[in-house]
């Protein structure tokens, strides 16, 4: 029910739904207060009230709910304090309540959720008095966000306990006293922001070796001193020390020294020779070097850039989870999790702590372009969702324990393999989906209109469209019982509005087979592009072949030798195992005919040549396929019409 406009109260009769175990009304016009009733349900693992107009206390009847794991009442007006009860919240591992009106002390109780693994934001609300000593409880949250708060006293030292910390900011509160030098044993962190407080002291040397730091605001404090040189403190479009009259901006203490003192001409004289001759040195050092450090400097930048724009990508979205929660799902990453590899990437099966199956797909940032396929995977799934598309579960950026970029997407497990493993694997018909005598025609049936209802909703219904880039049967994954099949893979998306005009150029986008002739001569990733790549996986799901069979050289293609059969000849290049020398019941009482399974077959590769020739204006439109392929399923299914 996530933005459906709805306006009223929240009934207290939901109390009664004691089986639910997800609720999600965001983004509302919701304005009732938080019924007691909810304490009911206590089978519920995920409630999502965001961005509605919630008020008044939050009932402390809610730390009923034990099995809860997601919590999100953020963007409402709910008030009073925190409620002591969310320590009842064992299983919890994502608390947002930002954007609201609470008020007094954090409670103490909330550090003591030990299960909480991927976010507590308590951000821009009016929380006073200082942050507890418990906060070291937090080894495994990844994201902590208490900004724009009344908080005031010294940061606890203890905040170096909370070693999965990410993303760490208390900025726009009245902290005082010194950084703790306890930060910098934070190895993963890759953003700070302690900005708008009244910190004083100097800036602790070692927040420079921490080399996943990617973001650091300490603007608008009291602090002084010598501004470290190592690290993140090299990048000046990261670091922001504005508002801080007292720091010296030299990597020489003796010009701070010299500064404090006021000076005088003869000290102005030597400052002058200092900052030439420093110039000079500077210059020629970086024209002996640069060329030696591009690349690696590069790429780092890069990096970073990923993790920015992943974080603010997702924030709010999908949690993240830590590095070490994904060793531990991997049985760090052994390889008999091992379940497939690409170019850029490792994907392993894995199992989170709280029990849900997942496919872990690690990137190889080693591997030029891997970054640039992270982003826009996130880009074209941070707003996606259909039944259609492999659901993104969660995600991680971090360290590894050899200090390295660490990079992840984490999908939901899709236990029957790839389109791939069903149309070339080992031909057992119960694994091809020979189940309660269904017909292998109507599963790649199926299988076809749910690929072609996840390429619609990418072009017609995101804004802006999405291009897939690579469709393939092995970027098609299917559940156990083959009920429904999901595309996934999108690290060669591309919105359409983002597109530069040389930017398809470069390289071509896809995997080869499944290219669209005009990407070969410099045309631009377009929706066109992704109806022939599912015109050509639509025929090799039908006749077996994959488009780079060593048969379909020089001239010759799938398409062509398709169509050179069609469609007097269609059965002699169909997939042996969809041949119809039986018949099969579909409900126990209807029989498919041989007749009607081979009329199934010549209109099913009719829509694929429709989609797969060579001109893209002549190809037919995602939802054109659609509509003949529902009609196509009506008439098989229906005794009483023919092809």
């Amino acid at each position: 029910m996530d933005g459906n406009h709805i306006f009223g109260s929240i009934p207290k009769s939901v109390g009664q739904l004691t089986s639910l175990t997800s609720l999600n009304i965001n983004h509302n016009l919701i304005s009732s207060e938080i019924p007691a009733e909810f304490s009911r349900l206590s089978k519920l693992q995920i409630l999502l009230l965001a961005g509605n107009q919630i008020q008044g206390p939050i009932p402390a009847v809610l730390g009923n709910l034990s099995e809860i794991t997601v919590l999100d009442l953020s963007g409402n007006i709910l008030g009073r304090s925190i409620p002591a009860t969310f320590a009842n919240y064992q299983r919890l591992q994502s608390l947002d309540l930002s954007n609201n009106k609470f008020n007094g002390s954090i409670p103490k109780e909330i550090f003591s959720i030990s299960s909480l693994s991927s976010l507590l934001n308590l951000s821009r609300n009016q929380l006073s008095g200082r942050l507890p000593e418990e906060i070291e409880r937090m080894e495994n949250v990844v994201i902590v966000d208490l900004s724009d708060n009344l908080l005031s006293g010294d940061i606890p030292e203890s905040i170096g306990k909370c070693h999965s910390l990410q993303v760490f900011s208390m900025s726009n509160n009245s902290f005082t006293g010194f950084i703790p030098e306890q930060i910098s044993n934070l190895k993963g962190l890759q953003s700070l922001d302690l900005s708008s407080n009244q910190l004083s002291g100097i800036i602790p040397s070692d927040l420079g070796k921490l080399g996943g730091l990617q973001f650091l605001n300490l603007s608008f404090n009291d602090l002084q001193g010598v501004i470290p040189n190592e690290g993140i403190f090299k990048n000046a479009s990261s670091v922001h020390l504005q508002g801080n009259s007292k720091l010296c901006n030299l990597s020489s203490p003796n010009w701070c020294q010299q500064s404090s003192k006021g000076g005088g001409k003869k000290n102005t004289s030597r400052l002058i020779v200092l900052f030439v001759v420093i110039f000079f040195v500077t210059c020629s050092m970086l024209v002996l070097v640069v060329w030696l450090v591009f690349f690696r400097k590069g790429r780092r930048r890069n990096h970073g850039q990923v993790i920015s724009s992943h974080t603010n990508s997702f924030k709010g979205q999908h949690p993240l989870i830590s590095y070490e929660e994904l060793l531990r799902a991997t049985e760090n990453f052994s390889s008999s999790n091992l379940i497939g590899t690409g170019s850029s990437a490792s994907v392993f099966k894995g199992v989170l702590t709280n029990g849900v199956a997942v496919a872990i797909k690690v990137l190889n940032l080693g591997i030029h372009g891997a970054a640039k396929s992270f982003l826009a995977e996130c880009e074209a799934l941070k707003n996606a969702k259909h039944r259609n598309l492999v659901k993104l579960v969660t995600s991680c950026t971090s360290i590894d324990f050899e200090n390295r970029d660490f990079i992840a997407l984490v999908y939901e497990f899709m236990s029957g393999g790839s389109l791939e493993d069903l149309i070339h694997g080992s031909g057992d018909l119960t694994i091809l989906g020979l189940v309660h005598l269904q017909s292998l025609q109507l599963d790649r049936l199926n299988i076809a209109m749910d690929v072609a209802s996840a390429v619609d909703y990418l072009h017609n219904d995101c804004q802006p469209p999405v291009v897939h880039c690579d469709l393939k049967p092995s970027n098609v994954l299917l559940d156990e019982e083959m009920n429904i099949a999901k595309v996934g893979d999108f690290g060669l998306a591309k919105l359409t509005v983002d597109q530069e005009p040389s930017s398809s150029t470069k390289w071509i986008k896809g995997s080869i087979g499944y290219i669209p002739p005009e990407y070969g001569y410099g045309g631009r990733a377009s929706t066109r592009g992704d109806v022939y790549s599912y015109g050509v996986m639509l025929l090799e799901l039908l006749t077996g072949k994959r488009p780079t069979n060593e048969a379909f050289q020089q001239s010759l293609s799938l398409e062509k030798w398709v169509r050179m059969a069609f469609p007097d000849r269609i059965m002699e290049v169909m997939d042996p195992k969809l041949g119809t020398s039986y018949e099969l019941t579909t409900n126990g009482e209807l029989m498919i005919s041989s007749e009607k399974q081979e009329g199934c077959m010549i209109s099913m590769v009719s829509v694929g040549l429709a989609c797969a020739t060579d001109s893209p204006e002549a190809r037919v439109g995602i939802r054109d396929v659609i509509e003949q392929l529902k009609v196509i399923k009506n008439t098989l299914m229906n005794p009483d019409l023919d092809f």
